[in-house]
């Protein structure tokens, strides 16, 4: 899947993922490629990501959004959680 993460200083990641494990409000998710469309709050946590080569990228989270689409794109606008 094509996936945008952003902070508003920064860009966080950008490119292709295999999967994303990140907490919202409901819980903790994980997504994969051709999820069906969602829209979520994020919670504090941190967010893990699995590139297309299979390395792991992890991500400090307080707050944000998630957005995935019909056309396998993940957009995430988080703040990240700097004291951690």
């Amino acid at each position: 899947m094509k996936l945008g993460v952003y902070s508003l200083q920064k860009v966080l990641f950008e490119g292709e993922a295999r999967s994303v494990t990140c907490v919202t409000k409901a819980g903790e998710i994980t997504f994969l490629d051709h999820h069906e469309p969602l829209i979520s709050i994020l919670a504090k946590g941190v967010m893990k990501i699995a590139d297309k080569d299979r390395r792991e990228h992890y991500i400090p989270v307080r707050s944000g959004f998630l957005e995935i689409d019909s056309n396998n794109t993940a957009k995430l606008l988080v703040e990240e959680d700097v004291a951690r």
